[in-house]
């Protein structure tokens, strides 16, 4: 079998659907940074963690719901398809020797009409490292041709492995980390065996990583209720409008959502409160949006700055807010 055969079956062989959940208290530790080089909560956000749940349910490292069934690594998001065109460089999370890769699947999402079948390479273009005491890493979903790295390689924490991507099975572009000790997967958020929610988390994060259960992504005006692609495209949002638009619309794109968590949206203008209205969510989502304004008025819009104000709240918690605004001008492209 030609070499570059080897290494792509090795890689397929972690993306069996056989779920194995592992503690590592007595594990030698590793030290994990982030790999993935991007601000959380502002460039990127964590979109889901391990599922702890060996059954069908879902639970994550918080007791919360931030997985689905099965899940077996981090995915680091970016908030848009177009986040792409900044190549968010994916790094090393620790020392270690590059053991397989793989580079020559195209970035497309994998429902679209004209993507390629992807059984069995559902990691996408990825690298995989081993490090000492049986430790492993794997990254999947990079893009195509951008693998820095080959077999064999000794590569050190932060080293560049690559760029973010839309290879292999995914719907939105991220960073899908695994990490494994001795074949097992290892949720680095949790590396004790406690099941309660109230005892204390003891992660391999060096700084360590705070994660929401759950939040706003973006929130943006428009004069119409966009497409949900043009919101994941990064396209949705106006930063001018004109007097003479149909409506004036602000909009919300959420993660992590539960059944019971209550949205907000309102919007304020030069002449105070234009439109508002609050929701509570009936199912939870992994992504979802939600929008609502008002028609023009007969005279058209006055001129000036609109404020919108997204709020998601869980348990009569605020969970997230985010401000936006936009300017209603003669001089709206």
């Amino acid at each position: 079998m030609p070499q570059a055969s080897l290494h792509r079956d090795k890689m397929n062989r972690f993306l069996t659907p056989l779920f194995l959940f592992a503690s590592a208290s007595h594990a030698e530790p590793i030290s994990l940074s982030q790999p993935i080089d991007c601000t959380l909560g502002e460039t990127c956000y964590i979109q889901q963690v391990v599922d702890q749940d060996p059954g069908p349910g879902v639970k994550d490292f918080q007791c919360g719901a931030l997985s689905y069934d099965g899940h077996q690594g981090t995915d680091f998001a970016l908030p848009f398809h177009s986040s792409l065109s900044e190549d968010f460089a994916v790094l090393a999370a620790s020392a270690g020797e590059v053991r397989a890769t793989r580079n020559d699947m195209p970035d497309i999402l994998f429902d679209a009409p004209s993507a390629p079948d992807i059984a069995g390479r559902e990691c996408g273009n990825g690298v995989v490292l081993r490090h000492e005491n049986g430790w492993e890493t794997q990254y999947c979903h990079l893009a195509q041709g951008s693998i820095a790295v080959s077999v064999g390689d000794q590569v050190a924490a932060g080293d560049t492995l690559g760029f973010v991507g839309l290879s292999g099975h995914t719907e939105f572009p991220h960073l899908h980390l695994s990490l494994r000790h001795n074949g097992q997967v290892i949720d680095p958020f949790d590396t004790t065996s406690n099941e309660g929610c109230a005892e204390p988390k003891i992660q391999l994060w060096d700084p360590p990583i705070s994660v929401p259960s759950g939040g706003i992504i973006s929130a943006g005006f428009s004069f119409e209720i966009p497409a949900y692609d043009t919101i994941k495209a990064g396209t949705a949002a106006h930063t001018r409008i004109a007097p003479t638009a149909p409506a004036l619309v602000v909009w919300m794109f959420n993660f992590g959502t539960r059944a019971g968590d209550v949205f907000s949206l309102r919007i304020d203008g030069p002449q105070g409160e234009v439109f508002g209205m609050s929701e509570a969510l009936t199912k939870p989502r992994a992504q979802m949006f939600r929008a609502g304004g008002r028609r023009a008025p007969p005279q058209g819009w006055p001129t000036g700055r609109y404020v919108g104000t997204a709020r998601l709240e869980r348990d009569g918690v605020l969970l997230d807010q985010e401000l936006t605004e936009v300017l209603i001008t003669n001089e709206a492209n």
